[in-house]
């Protein structure tokens, strides 16, 4: 992975741009219309709530990358206060998007048992190898999201000690425990319409009982 150039935007310019996050279904509501945005600096890992089963050994493997190589150009990628735009070699900056790498965006979230937890929306692969490496890490937390449309997976109930480092999605993994199989993309926060190629792209692998 060679970088060939990045810019930094500014926390005013990356929370204006999040607050623009609309959901896949509900009409693409904009779900964090009226929500409050910030940065929140330095938090440890372990307050931060996964519903997420996995994480992948390649995914993990290209963040330590990232915070290798942009070390070198004077970057915390665990400290960002904006958003990082990058380029690869082979791209050219003048004519092709950036890869956008963001803070782990975070949101109040209720639960089953009306708990409120932080839960992680948006950079499991990111908080988990902070984690990893005993770092803390800068967040985007998002309160007071309209309740009717929450985060369509729950937290795990025991957290982290459910989440595994795993070689690749095989079929049948249930990654997650969807609010409601039948259509859990409907409550999907579309980043990718405000970050351009910030989400991934998933093997589809859920049990046959859940709908993709």
């Amino acid at each position: 992975m060679q970088i060939i150039k990045h810019e930094l935007l500014s926390k005013t310019e990356l929370l204006r741009r999040l607050k623009e996050t609309r959901l896949r279904g509900f009409d693409k509501f904009p779900v964090y219309q009226n929500a409050t945005l910030e940065v929140l600096e330095q938090v440890d890992t372990e307050l931060l709530v996964p519903p997420q089963k996995y994480v992948l050994v390649e995914g993990v493997k290209t963040i330590l990358d990232l915070a290798r190589k942009f070390a070198e150009r004077g970057v915390d990628i665990f400290s960002l206060q904006g958003a990082l735009l990058f380029w690869l070699e082979g791209s050219d900056p003048d004519n092709d998007p950036p890869i956008p790498f963001l803070p782990p965006v975070v949101e109040e979230s209720w639960e089953k048992d009306e708990r409120m937890v932080p839960l992680i929306n948006d950079g499991m692969h990111r908080v988990y190898t902070a984690r990893k490496l005993g770092r803390k890490i800068n967040i985007v937390l998002v309160r007071n999201v309209p309740k009717e449309y929450p985060y369509y997976a729950y937290a795990l109930a025991d957290g982290w000690s459910q989440v595994e480092e795993i070689p690749e999605l095989t079929d049948g993994y249930k990654k997650k425990e969807y609010r409601n199989p039948d259509n859990y993309k409907a409550l999907f926060r579309d980043f990718n319409a405000v970050f351009e190629g910030v989400q991934k792209d998933r093997k589809k692998t859920n049990p046959i009982e859940i709908k993709a």
